[in-house]
């Protein structure tokens, strides 16, 4: 699936294409440095979690309506402390992952690698969901890719975009 990503002035845009010709887009707004979306590609394309955020919008899935499905499978919050329906365990490390790398970014990285080992772990615990293994060299690997998009990022205009291609992973 190629996944281009335009940054906006106000808010950024996604358009896919998947293996199958279909097409989906979606608008969203700004937050923090890097698009949180990339964020996730980069974390989920690392760690192989095929059936995270883009693995969903790969499978045919539309952006907007896969927080949807995570709520109504369970996702855990505050609100909803329950163990999530097995569908949807990928998605919810995906996202603890991709919240600690974020954090760890938006901080400079000064994280060492077992602190943000377990933030990730805390994280999924708290969402009632196995930890993700997140080796040393994948953290390295990760926290690269995505200083590299800080920079690329911050250097483009409204309009310009980035290309990415996701491949499923096993």
């Amino acid at each position: 699936m190629q996944i281009t990503i335009i940054k906006g002035a106000s808010d950024d845009r996604i358009d896919a294409c998947r293996a199958n010709g279909t097409k989906v887009s979606t608008r969203f707004p700004k937050k923090g440095p890097v698009p949180h979306d990339a964020v996730h590609y980069f974390v989920e394309s690392e760690l192989r979690i095929a059936n995270g955020f883009w693995g969903m919008v790969a499978a045919g899935h539309d952006p907007e309506e896969i927080a949807g499905l995570a709520k109504a499978a369970g996702h855990a919050s505050a609100k909803r402390a329950r163990v999530p329906d097995p569908t949807i365990v990928a998605i919810v490390q995906a996202e603890r992952a991709v919240e600690c790398f974020e954090a760890d970014l938006w901080g400079g990285g000064g994280a060492d690698n077992q602190s943000l080992r377990d933030l990730v772990a805390a994280g999924c615990a708290q969402s009632l969901v196995p930890p993700i293994a997140v080796s040393d060299a994948a953290i390295m690997r990760i926290r690269g890719a995505l200083a590299d998009l800080r920079d690329r990022w911050s250097r483009m205009k409204a309009g310009e975009s980035m290309t990415l291609n996701w491949e499923v992973v096993v």
